[in-house]
């Protein structure tokens, strides 16, 4: 029997690993049942004060108390950095940790997957750190991980890399990678964002944005991961306004959207947003979420305009149209001016945001030309095309 024919227009794709994954409000009720099923000793990695500041951080203690779950707590201050994680794993490494639970923002949930990566394998987080590291490849195995967003913009639930950060002139920004890095575990609560500050919710908000948009015209894409993105894309419409004006409803599509990001990247790769975003928050103190929500608009319209330029890439030019005309709320116009509607409305949103300007952390206009000499590796290799140096120049200088 001959095979079937396969469909031309269905190029082959790879599914990297995912987490089992609990969505929904009042999921996080599951946690410590989930957390016994993977061992009965637990370390927990959260943030500075929002989880543990709230009621939900004695009720989850109670909680596994009863179940005769033993833990260990560590709090995470800022973006990770090398020797934080290599801190808290030899700290950990002879209690017999079995399984780590991350609850917080992208920072705690990166801390506790290079933990949880780093507990048994006996090697620093130096030797496999992308870029920068001493080129091992990682070993494993890793500790079961368990993460818990308490924010909706990284949807470092759902990917298999850990970013690190030595900040500084001669800083890094990188990523400690690998499939069993991947949580075991991602329960997604919307009902956690209620702490959020506005701020974080507009700068975590917009991160997710520019993952969903980025992998969709990745030169990564795939039909798996435009489905994903278009239905993450289409939640973000409907909630973070809504949830911007203090209105709780919006909360589930918010949270769904940045899961959705998290998982869209970890498959299809970023964009230029992201490549720059890198040395930008090596080089200096730039929040990543608001570095994505300050150049997103600015990198959009740069795509779009070498896209018409060169002509290469008619799909990607589609995509923006069909994005645009959604953000936009324009279904009827023809894609060159959903194209133009797309880039107005996210330069309109980056005005509402009162997103910063670049110069606000520090930068200065003779720090351009090394921004942009580090900002080719990574997630500027799956953009829809290769922006030049000028182009990305351009980009840094308008938002300065």
């Amino acid at each position: 029997m001959l095979d079937a024919p396969c469909l031309e227009h269905l190029a082959p794709f790879r599914v990297s690993p995912l987490p089992e994954i609990h969505f929904g409000c009042q999921t996080l009720a599951r946690l410590p049942a989930l957390i016994a099923r993977h061992g009965r000793r637990v370390l927990l990695v959260t943030g500075r004060r929002s989880f543990i500041d709230s009621p939900r951080w004695p009720e989850l203690q109670a909680a596994l108390r009863e179940l005769g779950v033993a833990w260990e707590h560590v709090s995470v201050t800022g973006e990770p950095s090398p020797g934080l994680v290599d801190e808290i794993v030899a700290s950990h490494r002879e209690a017999g940790i079995e399984v780590v639970v991350a609850i917080g923002g992208g920072s705690a949930l990166d801390a506790g997957k290079a933990v949880a990566g780093l507990l048994r394998t006996g090697t620093s987080v130096m030797d496999h750190l992308e870029g920068v590291g001493r080129g091992l490849p990682y070993p494993g195995p890793a500790v079961p991980l368990i993460a818990v967003p308490t924010t909706a913009g990284t949807g470092s639930e759902a990917t298999r890399n850990a970013v690190l950060s030595m900040p500084g002139p001669e800083g890094f920004k990188k990523s400690f990678r690998d499939d069993q890095l991947v949580a075991r575990v991602a329960v997604v609560d919307p009902d956690l964002l209620a702490g959020c500050p506005a701020a974080q919710l507009a700068a975590n908000g917009m991160d997710a944005l520019t993952q969903l948009l980025e992998s969709y015209v990745s030169t990564g894409a795939s039909p798996f991961t435009d489905a994903l993105a278009w239905s993450g894309m289409q939640a973000f419409q409907r909630g973070f306004w809504s949830v911007m004006e203090g209105k709780p409803e919006g909360r589930p599509d918010l949270a769904y959207a940045s899961l959705i990001s998290g998982i869209t990247l970890a498959q299809a790769g970023l964009g230029s947003v992201h490549g720059l975003a890198s040395p930008l928050g090596a080089f200096f103190p730039a929040p990543h979420g608001v570095v994505c929500g300050t150049l997103l608009a600015e990198a959009t319209a740069t795509n779009i305009a070498a896209l018409r330029q060169q002509a290469t890439n008619d799909g990607a030019l589609r995509k923006y149209a069909r994005v645009g005309r959604l953000l936009a709320a324009v279904p009827e116009r023809e894609d060159p001016e959903a194209c133009d509607a797309l880039v107005a409305t996210l330069r309109d949103w980056t005005r509402r945001l009162a997103m910063p300007r670049l110069r606000t952390f520090g930068m200065q206009e003779s720090d351009v030309p090394r921004v942009v000499a580090h900002a080719r590796g990574g997630s500027m290799a799956t953009n829809p095309l290769v922006l030049s140096d000028e182009a990305l120049t351009d980009l840094l200088a308008s938002r300065l």
